[in-house]
């Protein structure tokens, strides 16, 4: 009786299999499932975790990025044009991580150079970016604030860039989608703005264009988070929303002062004290770098001129000219000599 149903069953089968309907059916239902665990499998790729990171910039905020990205288990490559900037970087890091252990492992030396040691092995060096982006999964911008020049290096590492790597650019004013119209990936194109000092700031701004895929979005998101970090997202809009509420609030500072409505010391006492910043206005354009706040602004002027809260200053621009920086030159609304 067995052996019945089983010959019954087996004759069953073939008729249907040499059924011309059925058969199409089951192709067409091959197909689908072959392209949906492709589509999976894709999905997964582009959803992987960021493990590789490859940094363009070995100055404050390069190498800042790269101290808490390797000290959150990421594997990193700092990138700069000069031996020595990244070796000054290197040992910048080694020397934050320094102040780290020495509140956070007090008690405990070994544990501590075990630690700064785990870190620094996760951080390389190398002046060729084009030779170093072949397995990473995101490369971020951290040079010099300038479109034409980031342009430059996106346009060159997106065609040696595997497929699904990811580029974000660190900066505070430029629009993303001018930087990454240079490439062919604007998909996979954001922003990631941290604050200075990174180690200690706990922001990031992640900023999406028009183009940025949900994917890259929400891959940036979640690197942020593994950084230990808190992210806001934003739209690419000038000075994206610190800067947009920062800058102004920092310029109508210049003008109060310009206009003989208060002194600096008085400005900066009265924001302190009356509304708890820590830094009063000048103290923390000072900090941030008068040429910078220029640079912004003149950015911000170009693109929408008869905005009130975006006119130049005739003090930051005279302060500047002279090469009065703030803390970085000695001198800028204080001096620091």
């Amino acid at each position: 009786m067995v052996s019945e149903c089983q010959s019954a069953c087996t004759f069953s089968h073939s008729q249907l299999l040499h059924s011309g309907a059925v058969l199409s059916a089951l192709q067409t239902m091959a197909f689908f499932t072959h392209q949906v665990i492709r589509g999976l499998s894709s999905s997964a790729v582009r959803n992987a975790a960021i493990k590789h990171v490859t940094i363009i910039g070995g100055g404050q905020m390069g190498a800042g990025i790269a101290q808490v990205a390797a000290t959150t288990g990421h594997s990193v490559v700092l990138v700069d044009t000069n031996e020595e900037i990244l070796k000054k970087s290197a040992k910048g890091i080694e020397g934050s991580l320094k102040r780290v252990v020495k509140k956070k492992f007090a008690d405990k030396p070994d544990v501590g150079a075990e630690f700064i040691a785990k870190v620094m092995a996760n951080v390389s060096i190398s002046t060729d970016a084009a030779s170093v982006v072949g397995s990473t999964d995101l490369v971020l911008e951290a040079i010099v604030e300038n479109l034409k020049i980031k342009q430059g290096l996106f346009g060159a590492l997106d065609k040696v860039a595997p497929a699904h790597t990811i580029f974000a650019s660190n900066t505070s004013s430029l629009p993303i989608t001018d930087i990454a119209s240079s490439t062919s990936r604007l998909d996979r194109f954001g922003g990631l703005h941290f604050f200075n000092p990174v180690p200690m700031m706990k922001l990031v701004e992640v900023i999406g264009t028009s183009a940025t895929s949900q994917d890259t979005f929400d891959s940036l998101l979640a690197f942020s988070k593994a950084l230990g970090k808190t992210p806001v997202s934003c739209k690419d809009t000038p000075g994206f929303i610190v800067n947009r509420l920062l800058v102004p609030y920092m310029m109508e500072a210049i003008r109060l002062h310009e206009r003989g409505h208060g002194s600096k010391e008085d400005i900066d006492i009265a924001m302190k004290l009356g509304a708890g910043y820590p830094m009063g206005p000048f103290e923390l354009l000072d900090y941030v770098g008068l040429d910078t706040a220029k640079f912004i602004m003149d950015g911000w002027v170009e693109k929408d001129p008869g905005n009130p809260l975006m006119q130049p200053s005739e003090m930051l621009n005279k302060l500047v000219a002279e090469g009065k920086f703030g803390k970085k030159t000695g001198e800028g609304f204080y001096k620091y000599k």
